[in-house]
């Protein structure tokens, strides 16, 4: 920096070119100490701007490397949010037995369904690691964006052996768990499940198959409960409505699950719930009694004020027009014809119940106690 000495050296020339360099104004009409003090405050304020300047430039590499260091954090927090979110798909989309589950060590596939009541299925699976690398392999670029689902399809049969197959709906599932709650509607009907992995393009790759059961009428469905303590109370129920004792059994998952899960043998209701020849050793044989009968419920509504008759008797109906009969259900076919009137006796239908039954009394059965 030019010094106030140095400049008193110079010569007026001198000062008024340099003046005229620095563009102070009026420069040609001062004095020599007047061009001396102008040129000390131009040089004052260009430091004073250098100054600014370089701290300007220091701030701002401050700030870029502050943001570049926020930058850099984000980044790493992204992608560790990231990691935790690739992590929980990649387990809900695993449907292998984990080698800490409640497992039996059994090394198989295998889907079992229970009918817990007239609206309610239960499934029951274990799948291996091996199956679901297959799936994997097979699916191949569709398997990213495929979900765990349970299928659920509808199975009719035409009086024969052969049967048919309507897909009711893909149930979406995840890992962790090894069972599932099922809703139906419409009973009695017969389904089946399958459990695999299903692609947005609709693919799907079966990992394994149930066997096939059947629902009650709705007013034979009890409540269920939702562990294995339910159905140990009701095991007999359930095992039979679940197929366990049709003569013909499609799979021998049923069995296997129930008697590990409840820890005793499942044959015929007699042999599982007493063993065979239970009651008959050291005792004398002795008669069973044993009796069955039915009753014939018929309900039905119409309108409140309405005129309505069984077999020409007339029936008392409820306020809301609801009406409900019980009778004795013998032994013979019945034709019951049901007629409404309307109040005022214009119109009237009739609609005509055929019911029949049909009793028989089977031959006992004696079982021989082990030898």
């Amino acid at each position: 920096m030019i010094t106030a000495a140095k400049l008193r050296d110079r010569t007026v020339k001198d000062l008024a070119v340099m003046a005229k360099r620095k563009g102070i104004p009026g420069w040609h009409s001062m004095r020599k100490e007047q061009l001396v003090r102008a040129l000390l405050r131009r040089a004052k304020a260009d430091a004073a701007k250098r100054n600014r300047s370089k701290r300007g430039k220091q701030t701002a590499t401050k700030s870029r490397g502050s943001r570049s260091a926020k930058k850099k954090d984000v980044s790493a927090r992204v992608q560790t949010r990231l990691k935790k979110i690739r992590a929980r798909l990649t387990q809900a989309k695993d449907l292998a037995q984990k080698p800490n589950s409640t497992g039996n060590g059994h090394a198989k596939d295998r889907l079992v369904v229970m009918v817990r009541g007239s609206y309610w299925l239960q499934a029951y699976w274990e799948l291996t690691r091996q199956s679901v690398e297959r799936a994997r392999a097979a699916m191949g670029q569709h398997w990213h964006a495929a979900q765990p689902v349970l299928r659920l399809t509808e199975v009719t049969r035409d009086g024969t052996t052969s049967s048919a197959r309507k897909l009711i709906r893909d149930i979406k599932i995840h890992g962790d768990v090894d069972n599932w709650y099922i809703d139906v509607q419409e009973p009695p009907k017969s389904y089946q499940l399958e459990i695999g992995y299903l692609a947005p393009c609709g693919k799907f790759f079966s990992l394994a198959r149930s066997n096939v059961v059947s629902t009650p009428e709705a007013r034979t469905s009890n409540s269920s409960d939702s562990n294995w303590s339910g159905v140990a109370d009701d095991f007999d129920r359930i095992y039979a409505l679940s197929g366990g004792y049709a003569e013909q059994g499609e799979h021998s998952d049923l069995k296997e699950v129930f008697e590990e899960q409840l820890q005793r043998p499942m044959g015929s209701p007699m042999v599982t719930r007493f063993g065979l020849g239970a009651g008959a050793v050291g005792h004398e044989p002795r008669h069973l009694p044993f009796e069955v009968d039915a009753e014939l419920i018929v309900y039905g509504a119409t309108d409140p004020n309405a005129h309505v008759t069984l077999k020409g008797e007339p029936i008392r109906l409820q306020n809301d027009g609801t009406f409900t009969i019980r009778f004795a259900l013998p032994n013979r076919r019945q034709v019951l014809p049901v007629v409404a009137s309307s109040g005022d006796g214009v119109e009237q239908r009739t609609i005509v119940l055929a019911v029949e039954r049909n009793t028989k009394v089977m031959e006992p059965v004696i079982r021989e106690p082990d030898a």
